[in-house]
C-alpha cells in the first residue's frame, strides 16, 4: 500500500512502516515553546522527576508572545525561562528577536522530513518546509523534554490541488483564506492537510509558510506543502506520495480567477471575496503576526504604499516576524517606506495578535489584520471587529480608510 507524504515521515522516525490511524511512538528531533507555554512545561517537566532535557541542542524556548513584558507577573515568567534555558544549556530567543515559527524556520531548527512538536497551534507552519509539525499541550512537550519521543495517531490525509497562476494582487493569503472557508472550521479536524499542484510549485518560502500556517484553522493536525519548486540554502530530499496513497478526499481547485479574499468577523472560515465587504470602514490596520510579517510581506504592504499616506481615520502598526527580518526591511528602504507612509513598527512580536498588549482595538473599531485567527476578542477586544487579509489588502485599506481591492490599486483602476 502506497503512503502519503505524513506517513513516510512517521514511518522514518516510528522505524516501521506506519499507516493512517495507526499509533506510533516515534522520536522526535526538535521541541519548541514559547512564553504561554515554557512555564508550564517548565513545571511539568520538574514535577515528572526532570533533571535534564534528553538533548539541549534540540529544545528551543522564544519569549515573543507578551515581549516585552507588559507587567510583572509576566516578566517573572519570562525570568524563569531564561533562568531554565541557562541551566539547561538550551536554545533561547528573548524578547525582540522575533516570532518562534519565523525563528524556528530562519535559524535552520526545522528542516525538511523532520518531527517538529511545538506547544503552540501553530507549530504546523514548518509544513512549508516539507517536516511533520504539530502543536501539542505543555505536559506531552515536557513529556519530550524527558525522552526526546512521543506518541502520535497517524492522520488521514486530505489532499489540496492548487492549479493555475495567481493575478497580480493575490497572494498565498488569499489561496489559504478561500481554502478555509471551502472546508471550514472544523473540516480537517486531527488530519493532515497536503497542498500540492503547479500554483504551490511556484510559490515562495515566504508564501508557503502562510499557507502551511493556516492549516490549524481548519482544525488540522498537520500541514504539508509539496517541496517540489522549494528553494532552501542547503541540499534537501524532496518527500513525495506515492501514486497509490490513500487520502480522506481530494480537492481541485483552479486559482487563475481567484481575487483577494477576506475573512469577516468573527471566524476564519467566515471567507469572503473582496467584492462582497469592499466600502466596510477600519480603524487599525496590523501587519505582522506567524502568518505574514516576513520580508516578502513587508514589500507587498511598501509597493501599495510608496509616496502615499494611510487614511487619517487609519491606525497602522507593523510588527516584523524577526529582528532580521526587520534589519532587512530598514537595510533594503522598506521600512522607511512603510513609517513615511504612516504607519508604526513595533517589537517583534505576537503581542497584537493574540491582544496581550500592543494595539488592542476600541469597542466597535474595525481592524483588518494580517494574522489567522479573528474570533471575538482575539485581538484583546471582545466589542471589535476583525477582518483577515493579505498584507497587500491591509495596505490598500489603511490607505483608503476602509476594504480596499488591492488589485485594482496595482492595476492603476484606483489611484
Amino acid at each position: 500500500m502506497g503512503q502519503t507524504m505524513i506517513e513516510k515521515i512517521i514511518s522514518s522516525h516510528a522505524g516501521k512502516d506506519i499507516s493512517q490511524n495507526q499509533i506510533a511512538i516515534v522520536d522526535v528531533d526538535m521541541v519548541m515553546a514559547s512564553d504561554t507555554t515554557a512555564p508550564l512545561t517548565i513545571k511539568s517537566f520538574k514535577e515528572m522527576g526532570g533533571i535534564n532535557v534528553w538533548d539541549c541542542s534540540k529544545v528551543v524556548f522564544v519569549i515573543d508572545h507578551a515581549a516585552p513584558a507588559p507587567n510583572e507577573r509576566i516578566a517573572n515568567l519570562h525570568s524563569l525561562m531564561r533562568d531554565f534555558a541557562k541551566k539547561q544549556s538550551i536554545i533561547l530567543y528573548d524578547a525582540g528577536d522575533g516570532i518562534c515559527h519565523q525563528l524556528m524556520v530562519e535559524n535552520q531548527h526545522v528542516k525538511p522530513g523532520q518531527l517538529v512538536l511545538g506547544a503552540d497551534s501553530h507549530t504546523c507552519t514548518y509544513g512549508a518546509l516539507g517536516a511533520f509539525a504539530t502543536g501539542v499541550g505543555s505536559t506531552d512537550l515536557a513529556a519530550v523534554l524527558l525522552t526526546g519521543k512521543t506518541w502520535i495517531k497517524v492522520p488521514e490525509t486530505i489532499k489540496i490541488q492548487l492549479n493555475g497562476t495567481l493575478q497580480p494582487g493575490v497572494s498565498a493569503k488569499d489561496l489559504i483564506l478561500f481554502i478555509v472557508g471551502h472546508l471550514g472550521i472544523d473540516g480537517a479536524t486531527y488530519k493532515a492537510i497536503e497542498f500540492t499542484g503547479e500554483a504551490i510549485k511556484e510559490l515562495s518560502l515566504d508564501s508557503r509558510l502562510t499557507i502551511a500556517n493556516m492549516a490549524i484553522e481548519m482544525g488540522a493536525k498537520a500541514g504539508f506543502v509539496d517541496t517540489n519548486g522549494l528553494k532552501l540554502p542547503y541540499d534537501f530530499e524532496n518527500i513525495k506520495a506515492d501514486d497509490d496513497a490513500i487520502y480522506d478526499s481530494v480537492h481541485v481547485f483552479d486559482v487563475s480567477q481567484l481575487e483577494p479574499q477576506v475573512a469577516i468577523p468573527h471566524s476564519p472560515d467566515n471567507v469572503k471575496p473582496i467584492t462582497e465587504v469592499e466600502g466596510v470602514a477600519i480603524n487599525q490596520a496590523f501587519l505582522g503576526s506567524c502568518t505574514n510579517g516576513r520580508l516578502e510581506d513587508l514589500h507587498e504592504a511598501a509597493k501599495i504604499l510608496k509616496g502615499k499616506k494611510i487614511h487619517p481615520n487609519v491606525r497602522m502598526i507593523i510588527a516584523a516576524a524577526s529582528m532580521d527580518v526587520h534589519i532587512k526591511a530598514v537595510q533594503d528602504g522598506t521600512a522607511e517606506t512603510l513609517m513615511r507612509s504612516g504607519a508604526t513598527f513595533l517589537p517583534s512580536g505576537c503581542g497584537p495578535c493574540v491582544g496581550t498588549h500592543l494595539g488592542v482595538p476600541g469597542n466597535e473599531e474595525g481592524i483588518i489584520s494580517s494574522t489567522n485567527r479573528n474570533f471575538r476578542g482575539r485581538m484583546g477586544n471582545r466589542n471589535s471587529n476583525v477582518y483577515l487579509a493579505s498584507p497587500a489588502t491591509v495596505a490598500a485599506s489603511a490607505l483608503y480608510g476602509k476594504i480596499t481591492n488591492p488589485k485594482l490599486l496595482l492595476e492603476g483602476a484606483i489611484k
